[in-house]
């Protein structure tokens, strides 16, 4: 079943691309990764990033969360600090579980005893409390994921941007998960997105989990990547037949 939050009437979007362009070197060798993406994510909303290989979509999040910058047109950011969750965890395994949490915390310069109290807060709500003190070595594939997630949360819920909506951004999170943990942590993130309300942008290859999780489907041409079409999922009862036949068009036509 595929989640149904409203988008928060009062705040404004926390993201939109105007006639984005995003080119990679010059001359000859330029490749053009990104040409004239327009796309909005509304506060609240869950909107996934579909596209064959090569078409964008990682570039678009790098942009999003000021890694990159833009050739063309612009970003319109509203929100509180975007967080990214990648593939991997990227923990710091010198440090425990709740010491992962506090880091974007720590760093933003929120007192000891009030970090060390979100940190708690935020593994709770990931489903690992207890677990604070755990280093990475010694959690699971699947429980190292909670916690990357759980900083990300702590990284856009306490940068200081009050009354903005926030973002998190995320880039194939359960891809190197095995099947049955990737489909738990599936349903923990909408779980933790309606608890949120954090508008999320979610980069995957896999059309089944796409429509599960996301309230809107972009699909993204092969390269250079522009916006093909969008599904609002919960009009859509056919959604994972049509969208698979228009990504099999895209990659198509990107093969030939």
């Amino acid at each position: 079943m595929t989640a149904t939050i409203d988008a928060l009437p009062d705040l404004l979007s926390p993201v939109r691309f105007h006639q984005v362009g995003k080119t990679f070197g010059t001359g000859q060798k330029a490749v053009v990764a990104l040409d004239g993406v327009d796309l909005e994510v509304s506060a609240g909303e869950f909107v996934c990033l579909l596209g064959a290989s090569g078409c964008g979509k990682t570039t678009l999040l790098n942009l999003v969360a000021g890694l990159d910058r833009p050739t063309s047109g612009r970003i319109e950011l509203n929100s509180s600090r975007p967080a990214v969750v990648f593939q991997e965890p990227a923990l710091m395994p010198w440090l425990t579980a709740a010491g992962n949490v506090e880091l974007p915390l720590r760093m933003a310069g929120v007192p000891k005893a009030q970090r060390r109290a979100k940190a708690a807060e935020l593994l709770e709500l990931v489903r690992l409390a207890g677990l604070g003190d755990k280093r990475p070595h010694e959690l699971s594939g699947g429980m190292r994921q909670r916690v990357a997630l759980a900083r990300a949360l702590a990284s856009t819920t306490d940068s200081g941007d009050a009354g903005k909506p926030s973002l998190l951004l995320m880039d194939e999170p359960f891809s190197a998960l095995d099947a049955i943990t990737r489909d738990v942590l599936q349903g923990e993130l909408l779980r933790i997105w309606r608890a949120t309300g954090t508008a999320i942008l979610f980069v995957t290859h896999d059309v089944r989990e796409a429509v599960r999780l996301g309230q809107r489907v972009v699909l993204l041409s092969s390269r250079p990547g522009r916006v093909v079409r969008q599904w609002d999922v919960n009009d859509a009862p056919d959604a994972v037949d049509e969208i698979n036949t228009a990504l099999r068009k895209v990659i198509s036509s990107h093969a030939a």
